[in-house]
């Protein structure tokens, strides 16, 4: 039995296609949105289309942008002998979040697996070995610590140390706050492994 109209049935319907988003979300989003000031609702779908028709990926590293070049690749005050790979946009965010970090990127858009039929050619691979013809002092691999993650790096490190790059992996392992007896075995390894002196 339909409970709305059919435009309201439409709207959740689309609504309900995005990631994360189940029917109760979905519907709870289209009555917000349905009660929202008109120009606040236009602003948002004239936002969705531009986003949509002007966004790309930039020539550089591959991530999304509005531009030729992103932001990060733009800024000559980066040290762009130095690339990190990230499987995707919102890690790159994440990095960029912490203030640290003075590279360049590359975002690979994806991460090998054989069990989903994505191999090496279906990332941004060929993309950053042409960028690492240039003149680049270190590799940073910091896909996932997944197994697609960690195939990924194994792949592309096995690739590009022949040149001569330094390659290197970032590390992973106990997260702050965390509690040694709740953590799995290969997080603590990857920690015991990664550390540092004091």
């Amino acid at each position: 039995m339909e409970y709305y109209s059919s435009q309201i049935n439409r709207l959740v319907e689309e609504l309900s296609r995005l990631p994360g988003i189940g029917s109760k979300s979905a519907q709870r989003l289209a009555f917000h949105i349905l009660n929202m000031p008109k120009e606040n609702a236009n602003s948002l779908a004239c936002a969705i289309t531009e986003a949509r028709n002007n966004v790309r990926y930039c020539k550089e590293c591959c991530t999304l942008t509005d531009d030729e070049l992103c932001p990060v690749c733009k800024n000559s005050k980066r040290d762009h002998r130095t690339i990190m790979a990230v499987e995707n946009t919102r890690d790159l965010a994440a990095y960029e979040k912490t203030g640290k970090y003075e590279g360049v990127y590359h975002v690979l858009h994806g991460a090998i697996s054989p069990m989903l039929g994505i191999g090496p050619a279906d990332i941004r691979l060929k993309e950053l070995m042409v960028r690492l013809q240039n003149e680049v002092d270190e590799l940073i691999i910091a896909t996932n610590s997944s197994l697609e993650g960690e195939a990924t790096a194994m792949y592309i490190s096995k690739l590009v140390k022949p040149t001569g790059i330094r390659v290197t992996r970032i590390a992973s392992g106990v997260p702050v706050g965390g509690d040694l007896e709740y953590i799995d075995e290969v997080t603590l390894l990857r920690a015991l492994e990664g550390r540092r002196e004091l």
